[in-house]
Protein backbone atom coordinates (compact mmCIF):
# COMPACT_ATOMS: atom_id res chain seq x y z
CA UNK A 1 0.00 0.00 0.00
CA UNK A 2 -0.41 1.89 -2.16
CA UNK A 3 0.11 0.37 -5.44
CA UNK A 4 1.42 1.45 -8.58
CA UNK A 5 -1.82 2.24 -9.49
CA UNK A 6 -2.23 4.58 -7.02
CA UNK A 7 -1.76 8.06 -7.13
CA UNK A 8 -1.31 11.21 -4.30
CA UNK A 9 -3.47 14.60 -4.59
CA UNK A 10 -1.72 16.97 -3.50
CA UNK A 11 -4.58 20.02 -3.16
CA UNK A 12 -3.89 23.55 -2.78
CA UNK A 13 -1.33 23.80 -0.68
CA UNK A 14 -0.94 27.01 -1.90
CA UNK A 15 0.56 30.84 0.46
CA UNK A 16 -2.54 32.13 0.23
CA UNK A 17 -4.32 29.07 2.51
CA UNK A 18 -1.20 28.99 4.60
CA UNK A 19 -0.32 31.03 7.75
CA UNK A 20 -0.07 34.57 6.65
CA UNK A 21 -1.99 34.36 3.48
CA UNK A 22 -5.34 35.84 2.89
CA UNK A 23 -7.58 32.50 3.50
CA UNK A 24 -5.39 31.38 6.34
CA UNK A 25 -6.34 27.24 7.59
CA UNK A 26 -4.69 27.11 10.29
CA UNK A 27 -1.76 25.14 10.52
CA UNK A 28 -1.69 24.65 6.98
CA UNK A 29 1.96 24.85 6.15
CA UNK A 30 2.19 21.41 8.75
CA UNK A 31 0.97 19.69 5.98
CA UNK A 32 4.49 20.11 3.83
CA UNK A 33 6.47 18.13 5.95
CA UNK A 34 3.99 15.20 5.77
CA UNK A 35 3.14 15.03 2.25
CA UNK A 36 6.92 14.96 1.59
CA UNK A 37 7.07 11.68 4.01
CA UNK A 38 4.06 10.22 1.36
CA UNK A 39 5.54 11.25 -1.60
CA UNK A 40 8.59 8.57 -2.49
CA UNK A 41 5.71 5.98 -1.72
CA UNK A 42 3.71 7.14 -5.03
CA UNK A 43 4.46 7.35 -9.03
CA UNK A 44 2.31 9.34 -9.79
CA UNK A 45 1.44 12.68 -7.86
CA UNK A 46 -1.10 15.73 -8.79
CA UNK A 47 -0.77 18.55 -7.68
CA UNK A 48 -3.52 21.28 -7.62
CA UNK A 49 -4.14 25.21 -7.27
CA UNK A 50 -7.08 27.54 -7.18
CA UNK A 51 -6.16 30.12 -9.46
CA UNK A 52 -9.31 32.61 -9.58
CA UNK A 53 -9.30 35.65 -11.99
CA UNK A 54 -9.86 39.08 -10.49
CA UNK A 55 -13.19 39.78 -9.18
CA UNK A 56 -14.03 36.22 -9.44
CA UNK A 57 -17.22 35.47 -7.97
CA UNK A 58 -16.84 33.39 -5.04
CA UNK A 59 -15.23 36.80 -3.89
CA UNK A 60 -16.63 38.57 -1.27
CA UNK A 61 -15.73 42.39 -2.21
CA UNK A 62 -17.83 40.90 -5.62
CA UNK A 63 -21.03 41.49 -3.93
CA UNK A 64 -21.69 44.66 -2.50
CA UNK A 65 -22.81 44.90 1.19
CA UNK A 66 -21.50 41.39 1.87
CA UNK A 67 -18.74 40.55 4.14
CA UNK A 68 -16.40 37.01 3.72
CA UNK A 69 -17.84 33.54 4.92
CA UNK A 70 -21.47 34.90 3.91
CA UNK A 71 -23.42 32.78 2.10
CA UNK A 72 -25.29 33.53 -1.34
CA UNK A 73 -26.74 31.66 -3.73
CA UNK A 74 -25.51 31.41 -7.35
CA UNK A 75 -27.07 29.73 -10.07
CA UNK A 76 -25.21 26.34 -9.51
CA UNK A 77 -26.15 26.47 -5.96
CA UNK A 78 -25.33 27.99 -2.55
CA UNK A 79 -22.01 29.90 -2.23
CA UNK A 80 -19.59 30.61 0.75
CA UNK A 81 -18.13 34.09 -0.17
CA UNK A 82 -14.41 34.20 0.85
CA UNK A 83 -11.77 37.00 0.76
CA UNK A 84 -10.15 37.65 -2.32
CA UNK A 85 -7.69 34.45 -2.83
CA UNK A 86 -5.28 32.70 -4.86
CA UNK A 87 -5.16 35.43 -7.83
CA UNK A 88 -3.94 34.44 -11.24
CA UNK A 89 0.08 34.66 -11.41
CA UNK A 90 -0.30 36.09 -7.47
CA UNK A 91 2.15 35.69 -4.56
CA UNK A 92 -0.53 33.74 -2.71
CA UNK A 93 -1.83 31.59 -5.92
CA UNK A 94 1.73 30.29 -5.56
CA UNK A 95 2.79 27.19 -3.65
CA UNK A 96 4.23 26.73 -0.77
CA UNK A 97 7.55 27.94 -1.22
CA UNK A 98 8.56 24.46 0.95
CA UNK A 99 6.78 22.21 -1.13
CA UNK A 100 8.91 20.32 -3.26
CA UNK A 101 7.62 17.87 -5.13
CA UNK A 102 9.92 16.95 -8.25
CA UNK A 103 8.17 13.64 -8.83
CA UNK A 104 5.16 15.22 -9.64
CA UNK A 105 3.48 15.02 -13.49
CA UNK A 106 0.68 17.28 -13.13
CA UNK A 107 -0.75 20.46 -12.26
CA UNK A 108 -4.54 21.16 -12.10
CA UNK A 109 -5.60 24.31 -12.05
CA UNK A 110 -9.17 25.18 -10.75
CA UNK A 111 -11.58 28.13 -10.37
CA UNK A 112 -10.56 29.75 -13.25
CA UNK A 113 -14.01 30.35 -14.86
CA UNK A 114 -15.17 34.07 -13.80
CA UNK A 115 -18.32 32.53 -12.49
CA UNK A 116 -18.08 29.48 -11.48
CA UNK A 117 -16.08 28.14 -7.94
CA UNK A 118 -14.46 24.86 -8.16
CA UNK A 119 -13.58 22.90 -4.97
CA UNK A 120 -12.97 18.98 -6.59
CA UNK A 121 -9.69 18.71 -8.78
CA UNK A 122 -12.02 16.40 -10.53
CA UNK A 123 -15.01 18.88 -11.51
CA UNK A 124 -16.39 22.59 -10.81
CA UNK A 125 -19.19 23.44 -8.46
CA UNK A 126 -21.27 23.98 -10.96
CA UNK A 127 -21.14 20.23 -11.06
CA UNK A 128 -21.13 19.96 -15.01
CA UNK A 129 -17.50 21.30 -15.90
CA UNK A 130 -14.74 18.38 -15.63
CA UNK A 131 -11.31 19.41 -14.88
CA UNK A 132 -10.08 16.53 -17.39
CA UNK A 133 -8.52 15.06 -14.46
CA UNK A 134 -10.59 11.83 -14.61
CA UNK A 135 -9.27 11.42 -18.32
CA UNK A 136 -5.96 11.77 -17.30
CA UNK A 137 -6.33 9.63 -14.04
CA UNK A 138 -7.82 6.41 -16.14
CA UNK A 139 -5.62 6.78 -19.48
CA UNK A 140 -2.39 6.33 -16.93
CA UNK A 141 -4.64 3.25 -15.29
CA UNK A 142 -5.21 4.98 -12.08
CA UNK A 143 -7.65 2.97 -9.84
CA UNK A 144 -7.03 4.27 -6.16
CA UNK A 145 -6.06 8.43 -5.03
CA UNK A 146 -4.74 9.20 -1.91
CA UNK A 147 -5.88 13.17 -1.13
CA UNK A 148 -4.06 15.19 0.88
CA UNK A 149 -3.27 19.37 1.36
CA UNK A 150 -6.16 21.90 1.90
CA UNK A 151 -8.40 22.33 3.13
CA UNK A 152 -10.08 19.07 4.71
CA UNK A 153 -13.67 20.30 4.64
CA UNK A 154 -13.71 21.92 1.07
CA UNK A 155 -11.43 21.57 -1.66
CA UNK A 156 -10.04 18.22 -0.06
CA UNK A 157 -13.67 16.28 1.11
CA UNK A 158 -14.96 18.02 -2.41
CA UNK A 159 -11.98 15.84 -4.89
CA UNK A 160 -12.06 12.57 -2.51
CA UNK A 161 -16.32 12.51 -2.98
CA UNK A 162 -15.66 13.22 -6.35
CA UNK A 163 -13.68 10.71 -6.57
CA UNK A 164 -15.48 7.81 -4.77
CA UNK A 165 -18.50 9.22 -7.20
CA UNK A 166 -15.96 8.32 -10.28
CA UNK A 167 -15.49 4.81 -9.14
CA UNK A 168 -11.78 5.24 -7.79
CA UNK A 169 -11.17 3.79 -4.25
CA UNK A 170 -10.62 6.57 -2.17
CA UNK A 171 -8.44 7.44 1.10
CA UNK A 172 -7.86 10.91 2.48
CA UNK A 173 -4.78 11.05 4.86
CA UNK A 174 -6.11 12.81 7.50
CA UNK A 175 -2.51 14.29 9.03
CA UNK A 176 -1.70 15.32 5.89
CA UNK A 177 -4.44 17.73 5.59
CA UNK A 178 -6.06 20.90 7.70
CA UNK A 179 -9.29 22.14 7.78
CA UNK A 180 -11.16 25.71 8.16
CA UNK A 181 -13.85 24.11 10.20
CA UNK A 182 -16.63 26.71 9.37
CA UNK A 183 -19.88 26.31 11.18
CA UNK A 184 -19.35 22.66 12.15
CA UNK A 185 -18.30 22.30 7.76
CA UNK A 186 -15.30 19.60 9.56
CA UNK A 187 -17.38 16.89 10.60
CA UNK A 188 -20.13 17.21 8.17
CA UNK A 189 -17.60 16.37 5.82
CA UNK A 190 -15.79 13.60 7.60
CA UNK A 191 -19.69 12.20 7.80
CA UNK A 192 -20.30 12.64 4.13
CA UNK A 193 -16.93 10.99 2.96
CA UNK A 194 -17.68 8.26 5.69
CA UNK A 195 -21.12 7.86 4.17
CA UNK A 196 -19.51 7.35 0.63
CA UNK A 197 -16.83 4.95 1.44
CA UNK A 198 -13.53 7.14 1.68
CA UNK A 199 -11.21 5.95 3.76
CA UNK A 200 -9.25 8.07 6.58
CA UNK A 201 -5.83 7.09 6.72
CA UNK A 202 -2.75 8.05 8.67
CA UNK A 203 0.25 8.86 6.65
CA UNK A 204 2.29 6.66 9.04
CA UNK A 205 -0.05 4.03 7.40
CA UNK A 206 1.56 4.68 3.73
CA UNK A 207 4.69 6.66 3.97
CA UNK A 208 7.66 3.76 3.33
CA UNK A 209 5.39 1.43 1.78
CA UNK A 210 6.30 1.86 -2.17
CA UNK A 211 4.04 -0.07 -4.41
Amino acid sequence: MPSSQAALIVVDVQNDFCDGGALAVPGGAQVVPVIHRLAPAFSHIVITQDWHPAGHLSFASAHPGRQPFDTTTLPYGEQVLWPEHCMQGSHGAALHPDLHLPTAQLVIRKGCQHAVDSYSAFQEADRQTPTGLDGYLRQRGISAVFVCGLATDFCVAWTALDARRLGYATCVVEDATRAIDLNGSLAMAWENMATQGVQRVQSGDIAGHNG
